[in-house]
């Protein structure tokens, strides 16, 4: 019984993430955090980095979000103060991943310049965060949704970045340059990613 019920929250953490990362994408499908996906998407290299900053923040964050919301702001009774507290935890992981890809990656670190910073205010992490309060999931099952989540765009940005390098090879007609012809490409990829909606409801 014990093995059935372990099977069973595996399984349940598997349809958590893929939900996260597919069905439900932050990026293509609820459009979370399009800003610096317009603006660091231009190479593989920058979409890779900054799109593996974006998983980790995600999951940290949104694995310490509950325990914070669930076991300080609900017994205290001040859930209405969760937008604050998420954002100032967000920006303490922020600054400790900035810290360690300036140490380990100085290239990367000039690469994403003050898209690194930035992702402090990076909708899609603070939506993901908020999305979450919304599901009636345990500790682990947050994380997979954090991780699945943080995972999504960093897919989604990576492919993007793949294309429009490609697309920077061709000669294109006047004025489909830059962000016109990136946002034509996000709403192609949309279409398919929306078209995973409803098959998965975690």
């Amino acid at each position: 019984m014990d093995q059935l019920q372990n099977m069973n929250f595996f399984a349940s953490l598997i349809l958590i993430f893929t939900s996260a990362a597919f069905t439900d994408n932050i990026l293509l499908a609820r459009f979370l955090g399009m800003c610096s996906c317009l603006a660091i998407s231009k190479k593989v290299d920058n979409s890779i980095g900054l799109g593996g900053a974006v998983i980790f923040v995600t999951a940290s964050t949104t694995a310490f979000n509950y325990l914070i919301y669930k076991y300080v702001l609900v017994p205290l009774g001040i859930e209405y103060l969760r937008l604050l507290i998420f954002i100032v935890i967000i920006a303490a992981f922020v600054q400790l991943l900035e810290m360690i890809v300036e140490r380990f990656s100085e290239k990367l670190y000039y690469a994403l310049g003050i898209f690194l910073p930035l992702i402090t205010v990076n909708c899609a992490i603070l939506g993901i965060a908020l999305f979450m309060l919304n599901k009636p999931y345990s500790f682990w099952q947050a994380f997979a949704f954090g991780l699945g989540g943080g995972f999504g765009w960093f897919m989604a940005i990576t492919l993007i970045g793949g294309i429009r390098e490609k697309i920077n090879e061709s000669d294109l007609p006047k004025g489909l340059g830059g962000p016109a012809i990136t946002l034509i490409i996000i709403g192609i990829m949309s279409l398919a990613f929306v078209g995973f909606s409803g098959m998965l409801k975690i």
